[in-house]
């Protein structure tokens, strides 16, 4: 009787070992997300960066992709990484969590794409503060993906477009950020605050003649414009992130597999972007939309008047990690 009691242990004993075994070979099946559509350019840059990680990690670790927004607005998705519903994401911040996360949207922090390659470089202040504010929502930065400079989509040519002392009696949509908000207030024009997934509708309605918060990439295809202003605002910059957790429990050589892939994406695409940039302006002038022209003098009032302005509020908000990071270059 003891015997057989004995022998039923060691076979329970067995099959619980092989059933652990086999779990800890299962590969890791993660959602990744983005913000643009299936065969955009990020996506196409997206499933090489996983299928390098999937095929250094010999299948261990492999994805779904979920491109545009199907996982939710950039906002919502940050909270589900956060909370480890979603593995990772390739996207902006948003700052309703921790105001100081508008450091990475300073405008007019950058002026050319050198400036911005080294300001969101790894290394620079600017990524170890955001690695700082994003660590207390449980999230880890592993890399980031430059897109565009910023500028500003508007269904009518409003009076003077380039001269920020003129108000331009144009309602736009913004982004719910402060330095938007203060921001557009100080171009002459009146924000008004609303998601990215808002914005079309905003449009289709009349509620809103223009948007900000994004660059000649992100405003194919939205309806009504018919100009387009390139007041390079902000530099757009999304940062490829994962849920903190789920970093801390990978094995250090998967962790450097990660962090190796999103940094041979970030390196690819400093060398196509800025070509890129020229592109997608050129595709805006294809489609009937105008751009409007700004000579160095105009753009250099308009960034006098933010940092003047603009910049002291911030600081105020941010502390002195603004400072910091303004004084980098």
């Amino acid at each position: 009787m003891k015997k057989s009691f004995i022998i039923l242990l060691l076979s329970c004993a067995a099959v619980i070992g092989f059933s652990q075994i086999a779990c800890a070979k299962q590969p890791h099946s993660w959602k990744i997300g983005h913000v643009r559509p299936a065969g955009s350019v990020i996506d196409k840059d997206v499933r090489t960066f996983i299928a390098s990680i999937t095929q250094k990690t010999s299948g261990k670790i492999h994805f779904d992709v979920y491109p545009g927004n199907k996982l939710g607005d950039y906002s919502v998705v940050q909270e589900r990484v956060s909370f480890g519903e979603v593995e990772m994401y390739i996207g902006p911040f948003g700052t309703a969590v921790d105001k100081k996360i508008s450091l990475s949207f300073t405008p007019f922090l950058v002026s050319n794409w050198p400036e911005a390659r080294r300001m969101y470089s790894s290394s620079s202040p600017l990524r170890k503060h955001m690695d700082s504010y994003l660590k207390a929502q449980n999230i880890k930065i592993v890399g980031g993906y430059p897109v565009y400079f910023g500028g500003l989509a508007l269904t009518e040519k409003p009076d003077s477009p380039a001269d920020p002392d003129v108000s331009k009696n144009t309602i736009i949509r913004i982004p719910p950020m402060r330095s938007f908000e203060l921001t557009a207030r100080e171009l002459g024009f009146a924000p008004y605050p609303i998601t990215w997934m808002y914005a079309r509708m905003g449009l289709k309605t009349g509620m809103v003649g223009g948007v900000m918060g994004g660059g000649a990439e992100g405003y194919r295809g939205l309806p009504a414009i018919g100009y387009y202003l390139p007041v390079k605002d902000h530099f757009e910059y999304w940062y490829v992130y994962m849920n903190l957790d789920l970093w801390n429990s990978l094995p250090v050589q998967e962790q450097q597999i990660i962090v190796a892939a999103a940094a041979e994406m970030e390196s690819s695409r400093y060398e196509h972007a800025e070509e890129h940039e020229s592109h997608s302006l050129a595709e805006l002038e294809r489609a009937g939309i105008t751009v409007l022209p700004i000579s160095n003098e105009a753009h250099e009032r308009m960034r006098t008047k933010v940092m003047t302005n603009v910049w002291p509020k911030m600081l105020q908000e941010i502390g002195p990690a603004f400072t910091e990071v303004v004084n980098y270059l």
